[in-house]
């Protein structure tokens, strides 16, 4: 079964590819070179030159083939190759008339256990938003920023006491609303130094986070690791991680607890596979990263099935039903994709159909591109901040 085209296609705030063959299949994929989509496009580009006329089921060939033959690497590169190897693994599961994790050795189990994201400007939004969440069954919520989603164009200065007082009163209170039987999947957006993310990790380790995600910029394993050292929340993180040997360095510093493995950036389910058999040696939980399409869910969703040491999933959920900017809640990209997910008390059924089990839905290609402006917000004093 030859490979004879291998397409990008830019849709929404999204990068898929379509990679078709000889035999009349055709499998999609998602890049997540979130910020470098089109950089990410040209690399599929110049990937489809070497792919087109060769065996779609070589998968892992292809996969160091890519990975190897240009000695650099990097996001857009790594998120073009995590893509066409989810549509390789597409593919062959079509051919054969199996689920994708069926060929990972899954499944493991029937269902993934879902986080929903919880996103505001305010702390009294915040709280609303996860009570909602939590009316609509989900038993975790996340992408949840004690340090609130405020207007970037407002410089930002508090001061440290303010700065951790405002933080804690956040994960109090949404731990006062919830109460016990939801977990909290705390996510600092790299929005502290190594000193502030200590102190603020011992204020709020009483209200039971589930994790601790991305304290500080996760570029250190030394720097992260030394926050894990000296705190008791379990930390989180590697969403940024485009390859097995950063997950290596971060695991074996005893950096993380939950390696939040970005299925689209860290070389596909072939790539995901070995991080989540690395981690599973260091009996270190995988937490798979989607703020993507549906597509790249599904693509996790086999990874999640096929895997022992699976945690919990993100489920990219936007909006809220009251009134919110992005009006009811909604699964990200759900309208570029045929079907929708069904979620039941917080859970999601594993896909059953052959390959990755969705498609791109009629008209996608035609979805107006929306471009991701290069900006930060500034601090008080003139420099640059995370959020």
């Amino acid at each position: 079964m030859k490979i004879t085209k291998v397409r990008p296609i830019l849709a929404d705030r999204f990068l898929f590819v379509l990679v078709e063959t000889d035999a009349g299949f055709t499998g999609v994929g998602e890049s997540g070179a979130w910020g470098h989509l089109p950089a990410s496009a040209t690399a599929i580009q110049t990937f489809s030159e070497y792919l087109v006329g060769r065996d779609a089921g070589e998968i892992e060939q292809h996969w160091n083939t890519m990975h190897r033959f240009g000695h650099f690497r990097g996001a857009a590169i790594c998120g073009a190759i995590s893509a066409i190897d989810i549509a390789l693994w597409d593919i062959k599961g079509q051919a054969l008339g199996v689920p994708i994790h069926a060929l990972l050795g899954g499944p493991t189990r029937r269902r993934a256990r879902l986080y929903a994201h919880v996103k505001a400007p305010t702390r009294e939004r915040v709280v609303e938003i996860a009570l909602q969440r939590k009316a609509m069954g989900f038993t975790a919520i996340g992408h949840l920023n004690p340090f609130l989603d405020e207007d970037r164009e407002r410089p930002y200065f508090r001061s440290h006491a303010r700065k951790i007082d405002d933080g804690v009163r956040v994960v109090a209170e949404l731990r006062d609303a919830l109460g016990p039987d939801v977990d909290l999947c705390v996510e600092i957006h790299r929005r502290l130094t190594p000193p502030e993310a200590i102190v603020f990790a011992h204020e709020i380790a009483p209200f039971r986070p589930m994790f601790y995600e991305d304290p500080i910029r996760p570029g250190s394993a030394e720097a992260m690791g030394r926050v894990a050292d000296a705190i008791s929340l379990p930390i989180a993180t590697g969403e940024r991680f485009f390859s097995l040997e950063e997950f290596q360095i971060h695991i074996s510093r005893g950096a993380l607890a939950y390696a939040r493995v970005s299925i689209s950036l860290c070389g596909g389910i072939t790539g995901a596979r070995k991080v989540a058999a690395l981690a599973e040696a260091f009996d270190v939980a995988i937490v798979p990263h989607n703020p993507l399409s549906p597509i790249s869910l599904a693509a996790a969703l086999h990874l999640d099935a096929a895997i022992p040491n699976f945690a919990i999933q993100e489920y990219p959920l936007t909006g809220d039903s009251a009134g919110g900017d992005e009006g009811a809640p909604h699964l990200r990209g759900w309208h570029l994709v045929d079907r929708a997910f069904e979620v039941e008390d917080g859970f999601v059924a594993i896909p059953g159909e052959a390959g990755l089990g969705l498609r791109l839905a009629a008209g996608c290609e035609q979805a107006p591109v929306v471009a991701r402006d290069i900006r930060m917000r500034s601090h008080l004093d003139g420099h640059v901040v995370d959020q």
